[in-house]
């Protein structure tokens, strides 16, 4: 895979990390976001530590969309 290539696959998931909550409960955005950080190493597009920093953040927002939803947002 060409650097291209890693380019876009990870502007799809960062699409998919500010997007997809609107259609989605947090828990099956967060479930979503780890489906596709997990795709994207199983195919050697990113490494074991880019998968962790990808974690990472589907972590922050689902944690962040949980606190939302617990002040009324």
């Amino acid at each position: 895979m060409n650097d291209d290539q890693k380019t876009q696959a990870l502007l799809a998931w960062r699409k998919l990390l500010e997007e997809s909550e609107i259609r989605m409960n947090p828990e099956e955005h967060y479930d979503e976001l780890l489906k596709a950080a997990d795709e994207l190493e199983r195919t050697g597009v990113i490494s074991s530590s880019e998968w962790r920093g990808l974690v990472k953040e589907a972590g922050s927002a689902f944690a962040n969309a949980i606190e939302g939803l617990g002040s009324g947002t």
